[in-house]
């Protein structure tokens, strides 16, 4: 397995205001509104330096939605900004009909995405919001996996012309790509080659992959790794250029194994060269308050279960 070095620790969401930042001095037509969370959001560069093209909008996010989609008929660019569940799950409505609908070219940039947002508990730990998004015409969804990434995808989408839902999150994770790696959106990335089982994950569980197949090659398992970024549109030759190697896959996730990347690759495999497939994801549950590790355990999305599921497909084969 190939060896993947770790730079630093950063949380994704950080990524997101770097690359926000950039875009603040680069791109003119950029513009960034808010639901309140300047401070969690790391939006704060940007209103500090460009406060005539900053709009804090309050506790109002069906608002910011709508004034976002308003914004793109003058030719600006708008990120909007606040946690991933309120930025899908309680403006879905808003997005649906003034955002994808309307193929306006609003960026969603959604923070404290899946369990890791921890100690906030169930109400605001959404699982279900790339299932939400990619069900939409037009949108497309991203989840980068660390802070390079995430601050690389940010400026990549300023330049793609429709509706994006950029998903990210709050703990500090590696910080492993390289930072001078442009982001092509619908490009995955393959990390490490191997050809007894696929593992395509995305978001904070590549990372997660990473040493799953570590401890898989300990095992004799040789694990291609594959980093699917970009979940619509899915790189599908990329996934199955790599199954019609290995013959079986593993797919991990941050969310709900319904609707999520699972899924997804499940949908293109059966269409196309059928294979033995297990899904690292949440059952059909919410979650609840702890740290995001214990999270992670608890409802089987952690190393282990990716070990365990690889386990489980090379058998099926």
């Amino acid at each position: 397995m190939k060896d993947i070095k770790v730079i630093d620790e950063k949380d994704t969401r950080s990524g997101f205001g770097a690359g926000l930042s950039e875009l603040g001095k680069s791109n003119k037509n950029v513009v960034a509104l808010c639901a309140d969370l300047t401070g969690s959001l790391k939006m704060d560069d940007f209103q500090k330096n460009h406060p005539e093209r900053f709009f804090q909008v309050g506790i109002a996010e069906a608002n910011m939605i709508g004034i976002a989609a308003g914004l793109t008929i003058g030719g600006k660019i708008p990120f909007t900004g606040t946690f991933a569940n309120f930025s899908t799950g309680r403006v879905y409505d808003q997005i649906r009909q003034s955002v994808a609908y309307s193929n306006k070219n609003v960026k969603i940039c959604a923070s404290h995405a899946g369990l890791t947002l921890g100690e906030d508990g169930a109400t605001h730990q959404i699982l279900e919001d790339i299932g939400l998004m990619k069900m939409l015409p037009n949108m497309t969804v991203i989840s980068p996996c660390d802070y390079n990434e995430t601050k690389a995808a940010t400026i990549a989408i300023a330049e793609h012309v429709g509706p994006v839902y950029l998903r990210f999150g709050r703990p500090k994770v590696p910080n492993f790509t390289d930072p001078n790696k442009k982001f092509v959106i619908g490009k995955a990335d393959i990390l490490s080659e191997g050809k007894d089982v696929t593992i395509i994950a995305t978001g904070h569980l590549v990372w997660k992959a990473i040493e799953a197949g570590r401890i898989l090659a300990e095992k004799g398992i040789d694990a291609e790794i594959i980093n699917m970024h970009t979940i619509k549109p899915l790189d599908e030759a990329a996934v199955l250029k790599s199954i019609g190697k290995t013959k079986c896959v593993v797919t991990a996730e941050e969310h709900m194994m319904n609707g999520g990347l699972g899924d997804s690759i499940a949908q293109l495999i059966v269409r196309n060269t059928p294979a033995p497939l297990e899904m690292v994801a949440v059952n059909d549950t919410f979650g609840e308050s702890g740290t995001g590790e214990e999270l992670l355990t608890k409802y089987h999305i952690n190393i282990r279960d990716i070990v365990a599921a690889v386990e489980r497909v090379v058998k099926r084969k």
